[in-house]
């Protein structure tokens, strides 16, 4: 059997130094794009892979714990509904399997601090929530050789396994549920487009607007907080006054909307029809209840948690990546 390639290898044929390759691998952002991108080909080249270090004593260990990383400041962490949902979903597996859970935020700029534990043994698995666009934990996790789950698609780009919801099909039903109520001046407040569900969310909606000829549908972008619903919706009705009909990325973003659009004298859903995407429990409280599409998040973070174990005791199976279903949910708003 041929040894394994090491880390000296992988910078030589990346033509950096190991201390280069070494920052790369543990997420520095001492570390230019186009350097890290060259190491993780050399690494994809060679085939290699992180050995981490066992804790403890020899043997088998069965001290397992799993990793909770939400891509997040920690203020949304505890803001986000979603994300309550979410790790509550997993906690509750992971714990049936008698393996503890610990949560941490990493965005970008905290990727260096938070990559070396997670890579050098200090948990077993890493379930990812929420990676974006040119994150470079996710960059790094992919090269690492620990078991990891993406709670949601991964950035483009980036190999990882994942499970997600059909967030395209949302939005298409969203869509057509607004088309067949006769509402023709449709608008939408998306997510962040670097993050791959918000993306398909909006495409899913925008084309389906276009393929009943609609192709003007202004655009706002929220970052799934009430306050930036607001004030998405304050900016489309100064751009597009006489619209009838607005679909926003999530229920809070839809709430935030609904409250502009009572200050501006419009009526839900007389004068607009609003609909929201999740499902969360603030849809069934707004007023007029929220027409929402429901995404199964308790049934994602099951599943997720499940393939996250699998990996780790088989040493990386990945066992594919599921895409769950939505479903549109009709209230009163549209």
């Amino acid at each position: 059997m041929a040894d394994l390639p090491t880390l000296a290898e992988v910078a030589a044929a990346a033509g950096v130094s190991p201390a280069t390759a070494s920052r790369v691998l543990t997420g520095s952002v001492r570390v230019t794009t186009s350097t890290r991108r060259q190491v993780h080909d050399a690494m994809s080249r060679l085939g290699y892979v992180r050995r981490r270090a066992p804790r403890g004593s020899g043997g088998r260990r069965t001290d397992q714990i799993i990793a909770a990383v939400v891509c997040e400041q920690t203020p949304r962490l505890f803001s986000e509904p979603f994300y309550a949902r979410l790790l509550a979903g997993c906690e509750e597996v992971l714990a049936a399997h008698g393996v503890p859970m610990v949560v941490m935020t990493a965005t970008p700029a905290t990727s260096a601090i938070a990559a070396p534990p997670l890579v050098a043994g200090a948990v077993d698995g890493v379930l990812l929530v929420s990676a974006r666009a040119r994150h470079p934990l996710a960059v790094t996790l992919a090269a690492s050789g620990i078991p990891v789950r993406c709670a949601g698609r991964p950035p483009d780009g980036v190999e990882l396994p994942y499970v997600d919801m059909d967030n395209r099909d949302g939005g298409r039903q969203a869509a057509e549920h607004l088309l067949l109520s006769n509402r023709r001046a449709i608008a939408t407040i998306a997510g962040p487009p670097t993050l791959p569900a918000a993306r398909d969310r909006l495409e899913g909606f925008r084309q389906t607007l276009r393929d009943a000829g609609i192709f003007d549908m202004p655009v706002a972008y929220g970052d799934f907080s009430h306050a930036s619903g607001a004030h998405a919706m304050q900016w489309l009705l100064q751009r597009a006054p006489h619209l009838d009909a607005v679909f926003a990325a999530s229920d809070v973003m839809a709430a935030g909307a609904m409250q502009t659009l009572r200050r501006s004298g419009r009526k839900v859903p007389d004068d607009v029809a609003v609909v929201g995407f999740d499902d969360a429990p603030i849809a069934r409280h707004t007023s007029p209840t929220l027409t929402t599409v429901r995404q199964p998040v308790e049934e994602l973070a099951s599943l997720a948690a499940k393939l996250l174990l699998v990996s780790v005791a088989e040493e990386g199976a990945s066992e594919g990546n599921p895409v769950l279903p939505t479903e549109l949910v009709v209230r009163e708003s549209s």
